[in-house]
């Protein structure tokens, strides 16, 4: 929520025509808020320039999926490369369903983003996955563990429940 409020102050401050400050500033200060938050329960870790929180080896991760009200089932990344996606593969529950084995070889990419060579193995990702947008605020707040169908960059939720919106 905070977070929220902090990317809409920011674009009602440069009063653009388009919502880039606000689509920027949320994604920056989501971090933020974030590990401000909870700073007490665990140890910060610095990914691509962002402190994350590690908690009883949980990595807690913010992600948008949404700027309109729908559930949490129908998040989807825009890419499939990247330290987000990277970080659901490795760090994610391992696939539910294998993928269909034409024995091709291998096809997957090896190298992960660089910056996961921090964390240890065995770190679990939490997701904390939430749909926002300047003009209704944040509307829905789940977390959980998701896999990262490679196909067509959807989530697939092996488990969440939703937290509380306030206001």
């Amino acid at each position: 929520m905070r977070a929220h409020d902090r990317a809409r102050t920011g674009q009602e401050g440069v009063h653009t025509q388009t919502l880039e400050a606000y689509g920027h500033g949320l994604y920056a200060v989501q971090y933020e808020e974030l590990a401000a938050g909870i700073s007490g329960l665990g140890e910060p870790v610095r990914l691509q320039g962002r402190t994350l929180m590690l908690v009883r080896g949980h990595l807690i991760y913010p992600l948008r999926y949404a700027k309109k009200d729908v559930p949490v089932t129908a998040a989807r990344l825009r890419r499939a490369t990247g330290l987000r996606a990277d970080l659901i593969r490795r760090h994610g529950p391992p696939a539910m369903q294998q993928a269909f084995d034409l024995d091709l070889g291998e096809l997957e990419d090896a190298e992960v983003h660089p910056d996961l060579e921090l964390l240890p193995e065995d770190v679990r990702l939490v997701l904390v996955a939430y749909a926002c947008s300047m003009e209704k605020g944040v509307m829905r707040i789940e977390w959980g563990s998701a896999e990262l169908r490679r196909e067509d960059r959807y989530l697939i939720w092996h488990r969440h429940e939703p937290l509380p919106v306030a206001g």
